[in-house]
């Protein structure tokens, strides 16, 4: 019974890395398009995209490394 517990719970935790990182892509997907779509020069939209670049992905990275470390404290 408790293995059963084990693997539902490291489902859930995948499954919720998963939703996240598939919404944090989405995020930055949409961020860029919506830089490309305000117009200006190369040299005005491409600063803007590498700082969201860099922040999404940041963020992305604690928040899966938080659930990461909650699942590593649930197992033992």
């Amino acid at each position: 019974m408790k293995q059963d517990t084990e693997t539902k719970k490291t489902e859930i935790y995948r499954w919720l890395k998963r939703v996240v990182a598939v919404g944090m892509v989405g995020l930055w997907f949409a961020l860029l398009v919506y830089i490309f779509l305000s117009g200006g020069t190369f040299a005005d939209q491409a600063p803007k995209c590498i700082f969201t670049t860099m922040i999404v992905f940041g963020i992305l990275t604690a928040v899966y490394k938080g659930i990461e470390q909650l699942e590593k404290k649930s197992e033992e």
